[in-house]
C-alpha cells in the first residue's frame, strides 16, 4: 500500500531511496512522457493540478472547485483529468444511476491508480507518515479498489451515491451476480445503514466488506466482512456462492 505497485520502488534498499525514485518518476513523466505524446502543457501546472487531486482522493470530482483554485477555466482543469486517466495515473470511477427518479450522484470519483505517486505528492515517505495523515482512509479505498479490480477484471465497475447520503464504493456484476464492495480502514467493520439501503436499492446478490484484518466473518444476511489478504480468494468464493444458491433453487 505504502510503497504501490512499480518495481523500482517497491525493490529500493531504503524509504529514502523509494521516495527518491518516486519523485523522479513523476518529473520524467511531467518533462519527459507527457511532452512525447504531443500534449503542450507546463510540467509545473500539469504539477500543481496533480498535487491537488492528491488532497481529494476518493472524492466526487469538482471541476469548478478545481479550477478557481488553480484559476483556470472547468475546460483546463477537464483536459488535465482527461490526460492524467488517459495515462492510466489517476482512475475516474463512473457512478452508477440506473434509478433516474432518485438524487443519485451522477459525476465520477477521483483515484489514485498507484499510491505510491499519492503518497509521494503528499509528501508521505513511509508507513509511519501514511497512518498519520488525514487521507489514509482515502488512500486504502483507492489501494483496495484496484487491487479488487485487477483481481476480479469486471467488465464495467461503478460506484453509487444518493444525495440523502446512502453510498457503496465499488459496485460491479460478476459470473451474473450484483456485486457490492464496500471498504473500511477499521479493525473490526459492522453493518450501516448504508450498506442496507445499497444491498436493497441495488438488489445486490451479496456485499463484500473488506478491511485489514486476518479473518473473514459474516455480519448480516448476504454481507460479509473480507480481509484484503484474501482477496484472491473472492471470485472462488463468489463461484462457490453462485452454485449453492442454483442447488438450493434446484
Amino acid at each position: 500500500m505504502v510503497k504501490g505497485g512499480i518495481s523500482k520502488i517497491i525493490l529500493a534498499k531504503s524509504d529514502n531511496d523509494s521516495y527518491a525514485w518516486r519523485e523522479g518518476f513523476i518529473r520524467t513523466y511531467l518533462e519527459r512522457d507527457i511532452p512525447q505524446l504531443g500534449i503542450s502543457i507546463p510540467a509545473q501546472a500539469m504539477r500543481r493540478f496533480w498535487t491537488m487531486l492528491a488532497h481529494f482522493p476518493g472524492q466526487i470530482w469538482n471541476a469548478s472547485k478545481v479550477a478557481r483554485s488553480m484559476g483556470v477555466t472547468d475546460k483546463t482543469t477537464r483536459s488535465y483529468l482527461d490526460i492524467l486517466s488517459g495515462t492510466y495515473m489517476i482512475r475516474q470511477l463512473q457512478p452508477w444511476f440506473q434509478n433516474i427518479s432518485k438524487r443519485q450522484v451522477k459525476v465520477p470519483k477521483i483515484y489514485f491508480r498507484d499510491t505510491c505517486l499519492l503518497h509521494s505528492l503528499l509528501g508521505m515517505a513511509n508507513m509511519h507518515n501514511l497512518i498519520g495523515h488525514p487521507q489514509v482512509g482515502a488512500s486504502w479505498e483507492g489501494f483496495v479498489i484496484e487491487q479488487t479490480l485487477a483481481i476480479i477484471k469486471p467488465s464495467e465497475c461503478y460506484f453509487w451515491s444518493t444525495y440523502s447520503g446512502a453510498e457503496l464504493d465499488l459496485f460491479f456484476i460478476h459470473e451474473g451476480k450484483r456485486i457490492g464492495i464496500e471498504i473500511k480502514f477499521l479493525e473490526a467493520p459492522k453493518v450501516t445503514k448504508s450498506m442496507k439501503i445499497a444491498q436493497h436499492e441495488l438488489n445486490l446478490d451479496c456485499l463484500f466488506v473488506i478491511y485489514p484484518g486476518k479473518h473473514e466473518y459474516q455480519v448480516d444476511k448476504n454481507i460479509t466482512v473480507w480481509p484484503l489478504s484474501k482477496l484472491t480468494d473472492l471470485p472462488k468464493h463468489i463461484s462457490f456462492m453462485k452454485k449453492k444458491k442454483n442447488i438450493e433453487a434446484e
